[in-house]
């Protein structure tokens, strides 16, 4: 047996429990890395899903809207045209140019 031998096993148990609490706070430290960063995902997807069905309402909603223009538009267009006003005048306010008689049909219901 040499003279260092006793030494060298304190030692080895010193380094070797120094060793085992790094471990463990290491582990320590990346178990709570990946629990934060878990949770951050999870939340974001959440977040993110919810987002989703409200940008898909707003699109729907864009598309009535656009829709609903687009046929003002129209009826913005077909007021300028003079055929179209006496024929609304006619329908709405019975209203005929001199010389022109109303034809009216009954309806059956």
């Amino acid at each position: 047996m040499s003279r260092f031998s006793a030494e060298e096993k304190n030692n080895k148990k010193a380094s070797a429990a120094g060793a085992k609490r790094r471990r463990l706070i290491w582990i320590f430290f990346v178990t709570v890395f990946f629990g934060w960063a878990g949770y951050t995902f999870f939340a974001q997807s959440a977040a993110i899903a919810e987002k989703s069905v409200q940008l898909e309402k707003k699109q729907e909603s864009q598309s009535n809207v656009t829709a609903a223009l687009n046929q003002m538009k129209y009826e913005v267009s077909r007021l300028n045209d003079d055929e179209y006003i006496g024929q609304l005048a006619r329908k709405w306010y019975n209203i005929y140019p001199e010389g022109e008689t109303a034809i009216r049909t009954e309806q059956s219901e």
